[in-house]
């Protein structure tokens, strides 16, 4: 049977497995999407889709409790807690229709917003996505700098499946504005990975000692966003 990028399988038990091909994958490999509530089963080639579907069918009670454990969305609302580079940012609505703003208080950092209901949830993410252009754009022109390397064309986005990616050939990175709210390290990490690979295409050593020269030791940054990165993605659910 031949598979496609993109495909869904459904799974015994309920939920579904989508097939993904990431070039730059080095294994097979399934993970949880927990804002889409799916398994992604991620192969480095069309051709090898095949395998990672027999894998996964290997993986099928673990899949199931995972899919069963994924967290519930969090949506903006008024009164939610939600982070900010790894600082507690309160919700509140203010009435109106005025755009989401920070406000600094004795009580820590609060973002108000006009809008009720789906009105109020954009301008929060409207807001985040604002500040994650500013803090991941500031970051990224600190490593070009680094690196020698010139300007880059710096999108904001909301995958489900990377935090971030890197177009050497258009000198183009794109960003998730959900890294914005891991703390400032993780985010600034994402920075000097998709940098990184300005010099290097793939995930070789020699790419992963350009990574440590821009910002030391990454590994708890990437064990980070493993074990934190379904969180975020609950978030505004």
């Amino acid at each position: 049977m031949s598979y496609r990028n993109g495909q869904r399988l459904p799974l015994e038990g309920g939920g579904a497995l989508r097939l993904s091909v990431n070039p730059r994958a080095r294994r097979l490999s399934i993970r949880i999407d927990a804002r889409a509530g799916e398994a992604v089963a991620v192969a480095p080639s069309e051709r090898r889709l095949g395998e990672v579907v027999a894998f996964a069918r290997t993986k099928a009670g673990w899949i199931a409790e995972r899919l069963a454990a994924r967290l519930d969305a969090q949506p903006f609302e008024p009164g939610a807690v939600v982070t900010w580079l790894g600082r507690p940012l309160r919700l509140e609505a203010t009435g109106g229709a005025g755009a989401a703003r920070l406000i600094e208080t004795d009580e820590g950092p609060v973002l108000r917003s006009g809008g009720e209901g789906e009105a109020f949830s954009r301008r929060i993410e409207n807001w985040f996505r604002r500040a994650a252009r500013d803090f991941l754009t500031e970051r990224t022109q600190v490593h070009l700098k680094a690196l020698g390397q010139a300007p880059v064309k710096v999108s904001i986005v909301d995958t489900r499946s990377r935090w971030g990616s890197c177009s050497p050939h258009n000198r183009s990175i794109r960003y998730s504005w959900r890294v914005v709210m891991a703390p400032p390290a993780v985010a600034d990490y994402l920075t000097a990975h998709e940098v990184a690979h300005l010099v290097h295409a793939d995930h070789s050593p020699a790419y992963w000692s350009v990574v440590t020269r821009l910002i030391g030791d990454h590994r708890p940054h990437r064990r980070w966003l493993r074990e934190h990165g379904a969180s975020l993605h609950a978030v505004g659910g």
